[in-house]
Order: C-alpha cells, then sequence, then structure tokens
C-alpha cells in the first residue's frame, strides 16, 4: 500500500482550520481521536507523532524521523486530551440545547420589556398564590392541632366532650380530615 498523501498543510493528519489554527486528528481503528487544536502547522504535526508513537504506529507513518523513542514523543508532545467522534456528537447536542436556552431567555427579556403590565399581573397571582397557600397550611396546622388536643382529652379522661349523636362529632372529623372536598355531605354518614 502506497504511503498516504499528506494534505494541504504539508504534514500527515494535520488541517488548517479556517480562522488560521490547525487541528490534529489521528485514526486508531474506527475511531477518529482529535488531538487539539495548535497554533503552528509545525506543534500540530508532533502532536500526531506523540499519538503515533503511543498507538505503536510505524516510524514509516510519523511526520518527523528525528524522533525514535516514545520517550522522546512524550518530550516533544504533551500527552493531548483524545477527542472520539462520541465526545464530538454530545458537544453538539450540548451546544444546540444551549443554543435553545439562550433564545428562550432573550425572547423572554424582550417579552418582559414589551409587556410589563403582563409581568406585573404574574408577579401578583404568584404573590397572592403564596399566601393563599401559607393561610391555608396554617389554618390545617391549627386545626390538626385543636384535633389533637381533644384527642388527648378525651385520652385523660377516658369520655367524649361529644355524646354519641352529637352532629358536632362529625364536623370536627370533617375540619380536621385532610381530604375535605366541598362535595362533603352529611348525608354520608348516616
Amino acid at each position: 500500500m502506497p504511503p498516504r498523501r499528506q494534505g494541504p498543510s504539508g504534514y500527515r493528519g494535520v488541517r488548517e482550520r479556517p480562522n488560521g489554527w490547525y487541528s490534529a486528528e489521528i485514526r486508531s481503528g474506527n475511531v477518529r481521536l482529535g488531538l487539539g487544536s495548535f497554533r503552528t502547522a509545525h506543534e500540530a504535526a508532533r502532536a500526531y507523532d506523540a499519538a503515533a508513537w503511543r498507538l505503536e504506529r510505524p516510524p514509516s507513518q510519523m511526520n518527523f524521523r528525528d524522533v525514535h523513542t516514545r520517550e522522546q514523543a512524550q518530550r516533544v508532545a504533551p500527552p493531548p486530551r483524545l477527542i472520539t467522534d462520541q465526545d464530538h456528537a454530545d458537544h453538539v447536542r450540548l451546544q444546540r440545547c444551549l443554543l435553545f436556552i439562550e433564545e428562550d431567555e432573550r425572547a423572554m427579556v424582550e417579552w418582559r420589556q414589551r409587556h410589563p403590565e403582563d409581568v406585573a399581573a404574574e408577579n401578583a397571582f404568584w404573590a397572592e398564590r403564596t399566601a393563599r397557600r401559607r393561610a391555608e397550611r396554617a389554618n390545617m396546622r391549627r386545626r390538626k392541632a385543636l384535633a389533637i388536643s381533644q384527642c388527648d382529652i378525651v385520652e385523660a379522661s377516658r369520655t367524649s366532650i361529644f355524646s354519641p349523636n352529637d352532629d358536632r362529632w362529625d364536623d370536627m372529623w370533617l375540619d380536621t380530615s385532610d381530604n375535605t372536598t366541598e362535595d362533603d355531605d352529611d348525608d354520608d354518614w348516616e
């Protein structure tokens, strides 16, 4: 098999990017390993050679013939962060999500500027809802404390404060029940 042609950069595994930087990558089986971006093609070629040494490629597949051992290759170029195709796909997916989030935030800022009355109405709604829920919880705690105190009194005296046929007994049970609804009827207890 003839040796691979070198790219326009003049080095194997090195490509020039539109921004003027150079990227280095090497293949290992079916996986493309990105070795990073470099300011010069020479630095990218050195990173390629270091990765080739680590992957135990023959010297004929190197860019420079002056490196004869793996230790020399590691001194010339530090170990790169290997970027696989899956890493790239994950990065693209996260970038898309980030773009959606940024666009949503921009649209919300624009909406708030155009419709300040809606923002005030929404804030008032949430303030009212929070106050109503706090009042309901306080009322529920008060009713529960009353029921517990009544149970304690009954336990202490072993007698009920209500007669068995007293309607107030049902009312107290309904008022302290967690499942009270507006549809509760007294007829259900007869």
